[in-house]
Order: C-alpha cells, then structure tokens, then sequence
C-alpha cells in the first residue's frame, strides 16, 4: 500500500473523533462513520459512552487506588477528556505516556500535548508489547516496578485472532507490578443482529485497521489472572455508573477494570 493510498483512506481514530463530534477528521472518514451509523445507528452514543468509562476509570484509578502513572496504548487523536486532562486534576504531578500505531496520529498528538507538562507520546504497536515495554524513552518515564494503570479502551478489537491478542495482552499483564490496573473495553456483537455486525466489518476492513467483535466470554478472558473490580465486565455504559438518565441501551462495548496482586501473574 503506497502511502497516498493510506492517506485517502478512513482512519480509524479519525472515524472514532468524528462519532465524538470532533473535527480531526477528513471526507472519507465522515463518509465511512456515516456508513457506520447506517448500520448501527446507536455508534455514535456507544462512542460517548465509552469517552465517559475512560474519564471513570481513570478517577477511579487516581482518586482511589493511588496510581500516578498510565499507560494508554492505542490512544487515537487526543479529544476532550484525555487521561492526563483527568488524572492531573487529581494528582497534578500524574505521568501519562500515549501509545499508538499511526505515525500520523503521533506527529499530530505530539504537536497537540507538546506544552503539557509529564506527557509522552510515543509510536508503537499492541501487537509487539514487548517492542513497547523496552523502549527506552518509557522506560525512563513510566516505572515499571511501581503500580501503573495500562488503557486498553477501544484498541483490542483492531487486533485480530491471528494477531494474538491475548498473548499481547499477557505480556503487559507481566510486567505491571502487583498493584497495577488494566483498563479495558471492546466492541461486542452480542446484541447486534448479524447483518449489522458483518457490515460494520467490511467498513473497517476498508479503513486503516479492521475490527473484530468478540463475545463477552472472549473479551472477559483478557482479564486473566486478574481481579475484576466491581462491577466487573458490562455494558460500558454500566462501569461505575453512579446516576444514569436512562437504562443503558443495547451493548456494544463490554469494559472492565482489573487489578494485578501479589503472586498473580499474565
């Protein structure tokens, strides 16, 4: 794929800013998410709904579990409601280190947080943890000996079978230090009627990363060797929902937080 193919491509972080109602984004990523409306209609409030979990969680995990340093791989475009945004109304000298795949998207989230004080920004893949996890740059960052909180919101479901997510996902696990969170959430199609599901996958296998629905089962297996927080894996809208206006509508996100113990490994 030539570069100038990629580039007319939709992109997949720029499809998510627009459900979100941003504007980093170009004709064909509003003409794919239009698409994705079409099939699922209710997108765009999923969207949201998971934008507001990772403000939840990540005031969970500063207010009252005591991290002071994240890991957010897959990051996207930076949007209203970053994790350092959050995380440093509560602890003002919070690290927060950005991961993603699209170097585009990290030039522009460089250019973007390039004032913000105890933020990194780096390029890497879910798909070689272990490329991430050695970067030097983090290293000297983010300690990996004290407890870390890693963001996986919105990125497993762009790793396929074949890219062995679940290994991936182990190896993180591995080097958090007991005491550190996984954060996560992954679009589902358990309640989606099959049609829809297959059409929102095509569009994504037309855009720069595919998507892969999985189960409840599937996605509750990457917390493995962990302890679920209460509530434990559910609707994204569900996670810690103090005051709700209304029932949560149908799941397409599951999301969950895990904490790693003593003795517990990937």
């Amino acid at each position: 794929m030539t570069a100038g193919a990629s580039a007319r491509m939709p992109n997949v972080a720029r499809i998510y800013d627009f459900l979100l109602g941003g504007k980093e984004n170009n004709e064909e990523d509003r003409r794919a998410a239009e698409q994705l409306l079409e099939a699922v209609p209710d997108a765009a409030v999923a969207a949201w709904d998971n934008r507001e979990f990772l403000g939840r969680a990540v005031r969970f995990l500063a207010a009252e579990a005591g991290i002071r340093q994240f890991l957010d791989i897959g990051t996207g475009l930076p949007t209203r409601g970053n994790v350092h945004s959050i995380a440093q109304q509560i602890v003002p000298d919070a690290r927060v280190a950005y991961v993603d795949n699209d170097p585009v998207v990290v030039l522009h989230a460089r250019a973007l947080l390039r004032k913000q004080p105890n933020v990194l920004v780096i390029e890497g893949d879910l798909r070689d943890p272990g490329e991430i996890l050695a970067n030097p740059t983090l290293r000297t960052f983010i300690n990996f000996d004290e407890p870390v909180g890693v963001l996986l919101v919105a990125v497993l479901h762009f790793l396929r079978d074949v890219d062995n997510p679940r290994d991936a996902v182990s190896k993180l696990k591995d080097a958090m230090a007991p005491g550190s969170f996984l954060v996560l959430s992954h679009v589902t199609g358990d309640d989606l009627p099959p049609e829809a599901t297959k059409r929102a996958r095509t569009l994504y296998e037309q855009a720069t990363a595919p998507g892969t629905a999985r189960t409840r089962r599937e996605i509750l297996r990457f917390f493995n060797g962990l302890n679920l927080v209460r509530p434990g894996l559910v609707n994204v809208a569900s996670w810690r929902a103090d005051w709700m206006e209304a029932e949560p509508g149908r799941t397409i996100f599951y999301a969950g937080v895990g904490v790693k113990t003593a003795g517990q490994g990937g």
